[in-house]
């Protein structure tokens, strides 16, 4: 079975497994979320990432983050572009979320990138994501 928006299928295991305050989700994996896997890593979101070999494309397996009083750290997470409705943004228009405590996914040209890192290398691209 096909799937018309595998990325918004990744934030939603995520944001479900939150919410149901699980150790780890498994995630059918592929590049790009291999790469937002390693972004929501790097920021703090969650606390790691493994990638598991199976019989077709790899599972991607998260093990999420939460804090002293069992709360995750992912308070939010949204999809910006789909495939209905793309979202590009130039490097002058760049969105900060939450006054730039959340972070925003953007897909460029040398990559996904964070906005931070997007407006330092100065380009835009495809908002992917949302995440505070």
């Amino acid at each position: 079975m096909s799937m018309s928006d595998p990325i918004a299928d990744f934030l939603t295991r995520i944001r479900n497994g939150c919410q149901a305050a699980k150790d780890e989700v498994t995630i059918p994996a592929s590049n790009v979320k291999t790469r937002l896997a390693e972004i929501l890593k790097s920021e703090g979101y969650v606390e790691d990432f493994t990638k598991v070999p199976d019989r077709k494309q790899g599972l991607l397996v998260v093990q999420l983050r939460y804090d002293r009083e069992g709360r995750s750290t992912i308070r939010g997470i949204k999809r910006e572009s789909r495939p209905g409705r793309r979202v590009y943004v130039g490097s002058d228009e760049l969105p900060k979320v939450r006054n730039g405590l959340g972070t925003a996914i953007i897909s460029t040209s040398r990559g996904v990138l964070t906005d931070r890192q997007a407006r330092r290398e100065k380009v835009g691209g495809e908002y992917l994501c949302s995440i505070w």
